[in-house]
């Protein structure tokens, strides 16, 4: 079952950094508007109550323009002496309108409406009805020689609201929209183009583990979402290299155990075929001694067969679990009797002694007394055919730490170091000189170490010339 990988820190994460940098944009983004805007020049503007005060100064001016028979040029006075800060943003007009219907201004573009109907009305040229629409507005007489001879009107409009359209018309112009758009590009490409690369780099490594690259890993740079995916992709990549190792070497091992298994089938039942194929031949005349040892060697050979052929099967059994333990406590002194009785006589014809050692601390443990007595067995049985004559097999049990040690020593050849890694590999052959005089199955140690594990147990064994001891090492809990 996979771990879940901690929560990752907000400041690491690639969501909010994009989020971060977007809301960064936009304020860098709305402060340069602003101060595009405040560097925008802006047309004055025009303090309504000097309307009647202007309209007052410019009728008096006026009067006097039109007493000295200038009334043609009123236009002209008018932008001259009252000229307008800004043509293009009025925000206030002057208009002299005279008896005879002329109405001259200082501001560009037609005379409005509201200005012509109001001089109209007051010179009675035009009665008002109700439909008509005036604007009030600041207004002077303009008398010359006690008679009215026009009047001047200061029309005063209202701020605009089309002046931030406008400024943001200037805003967006092309210049800006330019230089807007290249710097949204430029953050653009600074927050996705490393994702992008990273990404990918992802792509790449699962489309060659797709392929069969099982040596295909992920840029793993970074510690946001995307480098948690790529050390995610990483760690799956390195476990499916590694059960792919596995696999291929458990294909190997079952290779090579299918191979030994059919040659040390092989010998036995190769003997028993040429010995059965000699009694079987009439044309032989063979004593009765003769005849004797054929069938016992046949007689020993299926006995070796059989015993291969139960080892593999128990075995398997240990490997695949198919073995129930029933631990209990138990008297070692009492297990290693039974083993040293049942080879006391192997051990007498070869002249070898056996000597038992059980420690005061360790002569109860816990375990399957009947599969730790196999396993036991196994490491005598393979001591005494290695020990030559006048040799010892020691038997010691000892405890510390809540750890039960079982040692089995022989004083045979010795092991040499190259070999020791593999002596609980099926069917291994240690060397020339002691593997002849092996009468066993091959499977022994193998059997052995199964059933230690299954104790949640280990082994270990040492050798020197003259001194190999295997240690079993079984935990006693609390």
């Amino acid at each position: 079952m996979a771990v879940p990988s901690p929560r990752l820190s907000w400041y690491r994460s690639f969501y909010w950094r994009i989020g971060i940098t977007f809301v960064a944009f936009v304020v860098v983004f709305l402060i340069t508007q602003g101060f595009i805007l405040r560097r925008q020049p802006r047309a004055p503007g025009f303090d309504p109550f000097r309307a009647p005060v202007l309209a007052a100064e410019a009728a008096a001016a006026v009067a006097d323009v039109v007493r000295r028979g200038q009334g043609a040029n009123l236009s002209a006075h008018l932008k001259s002496r009252y000229p307008l800060p800004d043509p293009g943003q009025v925000a206030w007009g002057l208009f002299v309108a005279l008896r005879d219907g002329s109405i001259a201004s200082n501001t560009p573009g037609p005379v409005p409406g509201s200005v012509r109907l109001t001089a109209q009305s007051a010179f009675g040229q035009r009665r008002l009805t109700a439909g008509d629409t005036v604007t009030t507005m600041p207004s002077a007489p303009v008398v010359v020689d006690d008679r009215l001879e026009g009047l001047v009107m200061v029309l005063v409009r209202a701020p605009s609201a089309s002046g931030v359209p406008r400024e943001l018309a200037q805003l967006l112009s092309l210049p800006s929209t330019l230089l807007l758009t290249g710097a949204a590009v430029v953050v653009a490409m600074l927050i996705f183009y490393p994702a992008r690369r990273r990404l990918r780099g992802l792509e790449h490594a699962a489309q060659r583990l797709g392929e069969g690259d099982l040596r295909a890993r992920a840029p793993q740079v970074g510690g946001d979402e995307i480098a948690r995916v790529a050390a995610a992709f990483n760690r799956m990549a390195g476990d499916l290299e590694a059960r792919d190792a596995a696999l291929r070497t458990s294909d190997a091992l079952r290779r090579q155990m299918m191979a030994d298994v059919s040659h040390e089938l092989k010998t036995p039942l190769t003997a028993m075929r040429g010995y059965i194929e000699t009694l079987r031949m009439p044309e032989v005349t063979l004593d009765a001694e003769r005849r004797d040892r054929y069938f016992e060697t046949i007689d020993r050979e299926t006995r070796r067969l059989e015993r291969i052929v139960k080892d593999l099967l128990d075995l398997a059994r240990y490997e695949h679990g198919g073995v129930v333990l029933q631990p209990r406590v138990f008297d070692i002194e009492r297990l290693f009797q039974n083993v040293a009785g049942r080879h006391e006589r192997d051990a007498q014809t070869k002249g070898v002694a056996i000597h038992l050692h059980v420690d005061p601390m360790a002569d109860q443990i816990v375990g399957d007394p009947d599969r730790i007595e196999q396993a036991v067995e196994n490491l005598v049985s393979n001591a005494l055919r290695h020990t030559p004559s006048g040799g010892t097999v020691a038997l010691r049990a000892s405890q510390a730490d809540g750890v039960a040690a079982l040692s089995i020593s022989d004083t045979g050849a010795g092991i040499a170091p190259e070999h020791l890694p593999h002596v609980f590999e099926r069917f291994y052959k240690v060397d020339a000189a002691r593997a002849s005089e092996s009468t066993g199955s091959g499977l022994g140690l193998s059997i052995t170490k199964a059933i230690v594990e299954r104790h949640d147990g280990t082994m270990r064994v040492t050798s020197e010339p003259g001194q190999t001891t295997f240690t079993i090492l079984l935990p006693q809990g609390e």
